[in-house]
């Protein structure tokens, strides 16, 4: 059984004024139990938009969203979103950001603390556990975010370009980390990102998305075993796919912000 259906989604900014502008427009796919999915495209496609539906944090304009067959109509702890930039709370530390949710279940401080020391052990930051957040390196911050919502108990990550940030050594590390808690916990996973090799090397399927407003161009799987190697064949054939099917749309995406940018200057 799917785990979230978009049936015939669209999302209008703005909608019935002279600035309203149509981000996304008639998606509809599926998403499986324990499947990594990847949302790629060009910027401004609306893959934020996407996402933050799913999360129930904005309602689309046209179409239907369900998660295990409800309607999603709010946010909710079985689905997690996990920012670009780290949402922890500088003011706490690590073990009370980790733990911050569980507030809301009734449960006291020792086994709120017990509860998040697993999870900070599951993503080897134990040792930093009373640290404060301006302590921690970039992925150090995003671990934490993850530890977050694994002790929650979310069934499903959302990731907006989680590891946009971070150099590029260290973008690996946590590609290869998040792997690994995959894996090793079976959650659902919705990634977006606009690096070609991350969706390669992280995804199940592929969805690829049009210039705005988003569509949807391919949905592609990428049958490759896992650990991947990114000097493959095979890494390299899924490369070219995604550049062959991205090509157009980056193009048009540039052409289209372009001309924004002339009309934005004209003389009023």
């Amino acid at each position: 059984m799917s785990e979230i259906v978009c049936d015939r989604i669209s999302k209008i900014w703005n909608p019935d004024t002279a600035e309203a502008n149509l981000a996304i427009d008639d998606i509809s796919f599926s998403v499986e139990s324990g499947e990594f999915l990847v949302i790629i495209g060009p910027s401004g496609c609306g893959k934020s938009t996407l996402l933050s539906m799913i999360a129930g944090l904005e309602t689309p304009t046209l179409g239907t969203l369900h998660f295990r067959n409800e309607v999603v109509t709010e946010p909710s702890p079985h689905r997690s979103m996990i920012f670009q930039q780290a949402s922890l709370f500088p003011w706490l530390s690590v073990i009370d950001n980790v733990a911050f949710g569980l507030n809301l279940q009734g449960l006291g401080k020792r086994e709120r603390h017990q509860r998040a020391r697993e999870y900070l052990q599951q993503v080897g930051l134990l040792k930093a556990a009373n640290r404060y957040p301006h302590q921690l390196s970039g992925g150090m911050q995003q671990r934490a975010c993850i530890a977050r919502a694994l002790c929650l108990g979310t069934d499903v990550l959302l990731m907006d370009e989680p590891f946009a940030a971070l150099d590029v050594q260290t973008r690996h590390q946590m590609q290869k980390f998040l792997l690994d808690i995959w894996q090793g916990t079976g959650k659902t996973v919705i990634f977006v990102t606009h690096h070609i090799d991350e969706a390669v090397y992280l995804a199940d399927r592929v969805l690829i998305l049009t210039a705005n407003p988003g569509r949807t161009l391919a949905m592609v799987p990428v049958d490759m075993p896992r650990p991947r190697d990114m000097m493959s064949k095979g890494f390299e054939y899924h490369r070219n796919l995604f550049v062959d099917h991205l090509r157009s749309e980056v193009v048009k995406a540039f052409e289209e912000q372009e001309l924004a940018e002339m009309l934005d200057t004209r003389i009023k």
